[in-house]
């Protein structure tokens, strides 16, 4: 496969286009969290944007910034499933609700998509080690798909990663740093010596190519609903990308005109984790809020220096999207009930997204004709425990001789 169409990278900020360059990451003016760049493509209605003979996301190889062969199929990505969750529906009042399961993802997390990616610009770029900050699922993400790519991992972590993660980690081999602070520390520090050492960055906003891989959920959904939009997304949201990839799929695709119209795609954030929300709300001209010290049940969305908080504020601007914040309780609560209803077990990021949508309930929102879909990215039993304290059942001690009446 030789990529049909050119490309540049473009600053979400100064506007300025560059030719692309493996190391270039962020606008060399405007620098990093102002001067994120952003893929841009000659799109023509010649542009083929779904081909049925490539596995999972190289199935739309033609929006995707990758110039060699796709990946083989030990690193097959994507085709989660779409769940329709008809008990929820007839609860909420609604005429339809999706669920883009991405917890069944080779790792079991939405970032499988961005991963595969940064790891096949790794190869064409002549890497052999890549590396990631990350509070658990980028990080075994980038490890699982290095492993059979024969590339290595370097993984920067906050200590207090959920231990199913780490050990993900240390299974594929990946080769991994405990920082004793949090994720934007570590995020600072795998910076500082990643690029030191020479690995390819695989981090969140920094590379801009991450977002492609991530705008392939999108991408699905859409050609699952058979080309048509639903009228609501929502997504959990932390650095801001996942939030920025939705967006970004659903302009080219309307660009191709293959969708009519852009849905009202919601971010949701956590309580002690909303950068972005009080970022965005501040009003144009987008400038980062104040860094947080953030804390959240979500742990894969506690960020208090978002690094794509500016593309993201933008995009919502565009195209009238906005963000939520909700507490970690709705969220714990949101990860038993959305299991419940929906068969799909979330871990707290992911479950944010159905929390989110319990509160537009709770405030109006919805109407009887509402088609829904939530962005859940990742499974449940990445950090199981994290439900635990809001289950009213515990489980039942009995002898061998079994269940006794009283």
């Amino acid at each position: 496969m030789n990529h049909p169409m050119t490309y540049l990278l473009r600053c979400v900020n100064c506007g300025k286009e560059y030719v692309p360059d493996r190391e270039l990451y962020t606008c060399p003016d405007c620098l990093d969290r102002m001067g994120t760049l952003e893929v841009v493509y000659s799109l023509t209605s010649k542009t083929q944007w779904y081909r049925s003979e490539y596995p999972g996301i190289w199935a739309y190889a033609d929006l995707l910034p990758i110039v060699k062969d796709p990946l083989p199929p030990s690193l097959y990505v994507g085709n989660t499933p779409l769940v329709r969750a008809p008990r929820i529906e007839r609860e909420f009042g609604i005429q339809e609700l999706w669920i883009k399961d991405d917890g069944k993802n080779p790792t079991a997390s939405f970032k499988d998509r961005a991963s595969v990616v940064a790891i096949a610009k790794a190869l064409e770029y002549g890497y052999t080690d890549l590396f990631a900050a990350s509070t658990g699922n980028a990080a075994s993400s980038l490890a699982g798909l290095c492993a059979p790519a024969g590339l290595k991992a370097h993984i920067y972590l906050p200590e207090t990663a959920p231990e199913a993660k780490i050990a993900q980690l240390l299974i594929y081999g990946a080769q991994v740093f405990a920082v004793r602070g949090s994720y934007d520390e570590a995020f600072d520090l795998s910076l500082r010596e990643g690029f030191q050492k020479g690995w390819y960055c695989r981090n969140s906003a920094i590379n801009p190519y991450l977002l492609e891989g991530k705008k392939t959920g999108t991408f699905e959904l859409i050609r699952e609903l058979n080309m048509r939009a639903p009228d609501i997304i929502l997504v959990g949201v932390g650095d801001g990308t996942v939030y920025s990839s939705i967006h970004k799929a659903l302009e080219e695709l309307a660009q191709l005109r293959l969708i009519g119209r852009i849905p009202t795609i919601i971010g949701i954030q956590s309580e002690g984790a909303n950068a972005v929300c009080r970022t965005f709300y501040r009003g144009e001209p987008f400038t980062p809020a104040d860094i947080q010290d953030a804390t959240s049940l979500a742990d894969s969305i506690a960020v208090g220096k978002p690094r794509d908080v500016i593309k993201a504020c933008q995009w919502a601007e565009r195209h009238n999207g906005f963000f939520l914040t909700v507490s970690d309780e709705e969220i714990g609560k949101s990860i038993v009930e959305l299991a419940r209803a929906s068969g799909v077990f979330a871990e707290p990021a992911g479950a944010a997204a159905y929390a989110g949508l319990k509160r537009l309930k709770d405030e109006g929102f919805l109407n009887a004709k509402a088609r829904v879909a939530l962005m859940i990215t990742g499974n449940g039993l990445k950090d199981a425990r994290a439900a635990v304290p809001y289950l009213a059942e515990r489980v039942i001690p009995v002898s061998v001789e079994g269940i006794r009446e009283k």
